[in-house]
């Protein structure tokens, strides 16, 4: 299976903050050490034509230049560094081709970080300077069309399944009305941002909510998903903050929780033959261990997932009028 990362671009933050940078590359080293299925491969950045696929050339030169105003930095919650510039270009680069790994074959390739989805438009927030799902799929759609149009009957339509415990809103602004892009989204309903945007089906859980109420939302959620929408591919924000031992999440899903629900996510897609990229989002354990854990258990369901797909090919190929 097909990961791809950037931890080699560590943002120099000041002492003290909150955002934990280092499980980045800790993921890294637990996947290569336990998961040799698992083909590592370092990210190429994304060009400032493809980040202006979904965000204005103005706040695209900003963070390229070091033009962020202080405002936008303090939004973002990173102080402006060429690292930092850098590292967000091949964020979104990683889940640009996951897209195309899990579209040529793979079935689904992922992202060791990314999911980067408080960033709007014209300028980021919550962590997230670009957003690479917005970029991801509206180049993959104009990949779609370039390769084999005229045997193509209509655009690729993109599902952004979005379980990371904080609302996309800025995946939700930018696809606002694009209905080749569905956005479902759960999330915490008092937890940031707390002024959410509207998506295409947005569901709000309580603080505490458990395992058993969590389920139940999220296949309600994927059933209406298959009612009102018909994708050729996912993207998938696997978060670890509905965990119950994330600091910033509020709610309360056991190990087994998160388990049922990436594979309930992943059982979907496959029932449906749907090529997906996946990418981690959010995860701010009160320790870094609690983290990785349910990070790496997303991953070994992910690789049987991907053994899946590579037991079926071609069939699963046909199936999705690859090439």
């Amino acid at each position: 299976m097909l990961a791809f990362y950037a931890d080699q671009f560590v943002l120099p933050l000041p002492p003290g903050h909150r955002f934990p940078m280092a499980k980045y590359a800790a993921l890294r080293e637990r996947l290569a050490a336990g998961l040799p299925q698992v083909r590592l491969q370092q990210a190429l950045p994304a060009s400032d034509g493809e980040l202006a696929l979904a965000h204005t050339p103005r706040y695209i030169q900003a963070v390229a230049e070091g033009g962020l105003t202080p405002a936008e930095q303090r939004e973002i919650g990173f102080p402006w560094s060429p690292a930092m510039a850098e590292r967000a270009r091949r964020s979104v680069g990683a889940t640009v081709q996951a897209c195309r790994a899990a579209m040529a074959g793979e079935g689904i390739a992922a992202n060791l970080a990314g999911g980067t989805h408080h960033a709007y438009a014209h300028k980021g927030g919550g962590f997230c300077v670009f957003n690479d799902t917005a970029v991801a799929a509206r180049l993959m759609q104009a990949e779609w069309q370039r390769h084999g149009a005229a045997r193509r009957q209509r655009p690729l339509r993109v599902a952004v399944i979005d379980l990371d415990v904080h609302q996309g809103n800025g995946t939700a602004s930018i696809f606002r009305d694009d209905p080749s892009v569905f956005t479902l989204s759960l999330h915490g309903a008092k937890n940031f941002p707390f002024r959410k945007e509207p998506g295409d089906l947005d569901v709000d859980l309580p603080d505490g909510c458990d395992d058993a109420t969590y389920i139940e939302a999220l296949e309600w959620a994927l059933h209406e998903l298959e009612r009102r929408f018909e994708p050729g591919l996912v993207i998938y924000l696997a978060g670890a903050d509905p965990h119950e031992g994330d600091r910033l999440g509020r709610l309360k899903l056991t190990d087994d929780g998160m388990e049922a629900r990436d594979r309930r996510v992943f059982e979907w897609v496959w029932q449906r033959r749907i090529p997906m990229a996946m990418t981690m989002a959010g995860g701010y354990g009160h320790d870094i261990e609690s983290t990785l854990r349910v990070q790496f258990n997303t991953w070994r369901l992910a690789v049987s997932h991907w053994q899946r797909w590579q037991a079926a090919l071609p069939a699963a190929q046909w199936h999705n009028g690859l090439p």
